[in-house]
C-alpha cells in the first residue's frame, strides 16, 4: 500500500522483567513489526489528530504498534535517527503535547487494547491503548470488578492513569492510581539504548520509583507506558473477583436544570455556594455521603440553563433519601424552579429523561454517561480548557466573578461552561506523598471549557476563558495557587498558560500547581529513567539542573 511501511531489524537491548503478555489475554498472533503510516497513506489524516481538532501534527510517520517489542523498536529507531517522538493513546490530550510542529514520530497505541487477568502478576493487565469503556466492560462482565476511572468512553488508559485518573466512583473507591499495582514502560538510558522495565508498588522493587511516578506524574514524561496491572492494596482472597472494587449493582442517576432567564444573581450565588459547602462538609474519607458523585455545570447564559448531574450508589441504605437530601441541600434558598436538563450539560448532551432520579444497572449507567459526551464524536470542534482544585468553599468575591463571566453579553457561545465535580471521600484517604497525585485534601475540582468550529471564533473564545480564569484568581497572580482555599490544577487537564508569565503572574511555577511538593522527586525519577529527555512536551517534567 502506498505510504505504508514496516520497520524491522531494530535491536532492543533490554527485556521486560515480567514474562510476556497477560495469560490468555493476548491475540493468537501479532505482527513482528509496527506499521509506519506516512503522509502518502490515506490513513494519515486520521492518525495525526485527536479529540481536540485545534491540534494537528505533521510527523514523518505514525507507527501503529501492537506489542511492547514493537514500541521498543520504534523508540530505538527514533533515538538512533534523532527524531522527536510523542505518543497517542486515546487522543484526548487537551494541549498540543502529541500533535505539534516539532514531532517527527508518533507512536499510536490504539491497537494495544487487551484487558485480562494475569495470574503471574496476580493482577488485571490492561494495555495502554485500551479505552475506558472497553476496560469497564472487560473487567465487569467476566469478574464483576472495575477500576474507579473516568467517565468519557474513548479516553485512553495510558495518559488517564498516569495523571491520576478522576472518576465518578472516586468518593467511594478512591482514584484509579490507588489500585495500580504495576506498570510496564519502554525507557531510554543515558547511552541511547532502549529497555523495557516493569515497576511494581512492592517496597523491595528496585524500580518502585517508576511505579510511583505513574501514580499522578503525568503522561509523556518518563517513557512509553505499554501496560498497567491493577490490584487493590490489601485485596482479600486469591481469586480475580476479589482483587478490585466491585461497583454497585445499580445506581441512581438524575439530571436537573435551572433556567438562566429565571436566575437572579442572588439565586446563582446561593446555588453555587450550596454545592460547594456540601462538598466541603462531606469530603472526609468515611463520610456516608461518599456514595454521591455530582457534576454542577455552570453554563454560560447563552446555553439557557445551569445543570446538575448526580449519581448515587443505589446499593447503600436509603439511597433515595441520600439523593433527596443532597438535592435539598443544593437548592436550599434558591428561588427558581428546578426543571429537566433540556440543554447541553457542559460537554454532555441534554438528559431530560432523568428529571426524576432513575435506577439503572451500573454498567448501563456507565455506558450511558460515557457516550453522552457530545464533544467526543464531533470532528469539527476545537477547544480550550483550564482547571482548579478547591479545598474550601468559595469566597463571596469568587462567586460574584463566576456570575459576571458566565453572564457576559460579549460572548454568545453556548458551549462555554465551568464544571464543578465531586472530589474527596476515599480519594482523600491517601497521603499526598504516597502517590505522585498530590491533591489529597480537595473537596471538589473545576474544569473550564469552551469549543468552537469557525476559526473566527477562536480569539474571542480563548480571550473569554483566559479573562475569566485570571480575574477569578487575580489576588494570587491569575492562577489557583495551593493555599487554604485552592489547591492547584489537574495535570490531566493540561494548560500551557500556567507556564506563561503573561498569564501566570504568581511566584508559583506551573509544576507546583500540578504536583506541589512531589515535583523534586519526579525530577529525580526523570533523571534515572529518561536522562536524555527523549520523552518531552511543553510541560513535561524537567531534568534537575
Amino acid at each position: 500500500m502506498a505510504g505504508a511501511a514496516v520497520i524491522s531489524g531494530v535491536a532492543t537491548t533490554g527485556t521486560a522483567t515480567a514474562a510476556g503478555p497477560a495469560a490468555g489475554a493476548a491475540p493468537a498472533a501479532r505482527p513482528a513489526s509496527a506499521v509506519a503510516v506516512t503522509p502518502a497513506d490515506k490513513r494519515y489524516p486520521d492518525l495525526v489528530r485527536g479529540w481536540n481538532q485545534r491540534w494537528v501534527g505533521a510527523p514523518d510517520a505514525v507507527y501503529v504498534v501492537e506489542t511492547t517489542e514493537q514500541v521498543a523498536q520504534v523508540v530505538q529507531l527514533a533515538v538512533d535517527r534523532g527524531k522527536r517522538i510523542t505518543v497517542r493513546g486515546g487522543g484526548h490530550c487537551w494541549e498540543d503535547f502529541v500533535f505539534n510542529a516539532d514531532v517527527e514520530v508518533i507512536v499510536d497505541m490504539s491497537e494495544m487494547a487487551t484487558v485480562g487477568y494475569d495470574p503471574r502478576m496476580h493482577a488485571f493487565s490492561v494495555e495502554a491503548g485500551a479505552r475506558l469503556l472497553d476496560v469497564y466492560e472487560r473487567l465487569y462482565r467476566p469478574w464483576g470488578v472495575t477500576i474507579p476511572a473516568g467517565t468519557c468512553y474513548s479516553v485512553g488508559v495510558g495518559g488517564h492513569v498516569s495523571g491520576g485518573g478522576w472518576g465518578m466512583l472516586l468518593r467511594k473507591h478512591g482514584l484509579v492510581v490507588d489500585h495500580l499495582y504495576a506498570v510496564e514502560v519502554v525507557v531510554v538510558d543515558a547511552s541511547g539504548k532502549v529497555r523495557t522495565v516493569v515497576a511494581t508498588r512492592e517496597q523491595n522493587d528496585p524500580n518502585r520509583d517508576l511505579w510511583w511516578a505513574h501514580t499522578g506524574g503525568g503522561g509523556g514524561n518518563f517513557g512509553i507506558v505499554t501496560r498497567y496491572w491493577f490490584r487493590s492494596p490489601g485485596a482479600p482472597g486469591r481469586t480475580p473477583e476479589s482483587l478490585l472494587p466491585k461497583p454497585p449493582a445499580e445506581v441512581l442517576i438524575s439530571a436537573a436544570a435551572w433556567a438562566w432567564k429565571d436566575l437572579t444573581e442572588a439565586d446563582f450565588v446561593r446555588l453555587v455556594k450550596n454545592f460547594a459547602d456540601w462538598h466541603v462538609a462531606h469530603s472526609e474519607p468515611d463520610d456516608p455521603n461518599s456514595a454521591i458523585c455530582s457534576l454542577l455545570s455552570l453554563n454560560h447564559r447563552s446555553n439557557g440553563a445551569v445543570n446538575i448531574v448526580t449519581q448515587v450508589d443505589a446499593s447503600v441504605r436509603r439511597a433515595e433519601k441520600l439523593h433527596a437530601d443532597f438535592m435539598a441541600a443544593v437548592t436550599r434558598g434558591v428561588g427558581v424552579r428546578t426543571g429537566p436538563a433540556v440543554t447541553p450539560i457542559g460537554e454532555f448532551k441534554p438528559m431530560p429523561e432523568f428529571a426524576e432520579p432513575r435506577r439503572l444497572p451500573w454498567m448501563q449507567a456507565t455506558q450511558y454517561i460515557g457516550t453522552a459526551n457530545a464533544t467526543t464524536n464531533n470532528p469539527t470542534l476545537k477547544g480550550d480548557f483550564k482547571s482548579a482544585y478547591m479545598r474550601a468553599s468559595f469566597p463571596a468575591r469568587h462567586i460574584k466573578k463566576l456570575y459576571k463571566h458566565l453572564s457576559r453579553e460579549d460572548l454568545g457561545n453556548p458551549t462555554a461552561s465551568l464544571m464543578l465535580s465531586s472530589h474527596g471521600g476515599r480519594s482523600n484517604a491517601v497521603p499526598a506523598t504516597a502517590t505522585a497525585y498530590a491533591h489529597r485534601d480537595s473537596a471538589f475540582k473545576m474544569a473550564w471549557m469552551i469549543w468552537w468550529t469557525d476559526p473566527a471564533d477562536e480569539a474571542p473564545s480563548v480571550r473569554w476563558i483566559r479573562e475569566f480564569y485570571e480575574d477569578l484568581y487575580v489576588e494570587t497572580g491569575g492562577v489557583p495557587v495551593p493555599d487554604a482555599v485552592t489547591d492547584g490544577c489537574y495535570v490531566n487537564y493540561p494548560d500551557v498558560d500556567l507556564s506563561d508569565p503573561r498569564h501566570n503572574k504568581s511566584s508559583v511555577p506551573w509544576h507546583e500547581l500540578y504536583y506541589k511538593g512531589n515535583y523534586p522527586r519526579l525530577q529525580q525519577i526523570k533523571k534515572a529513567y529518561d536522562p536524555r529527555n527523549v520523552f518531552r512536551h511543553r510541560q513535561s517534567i524537567q531534568l534537575p539542573s
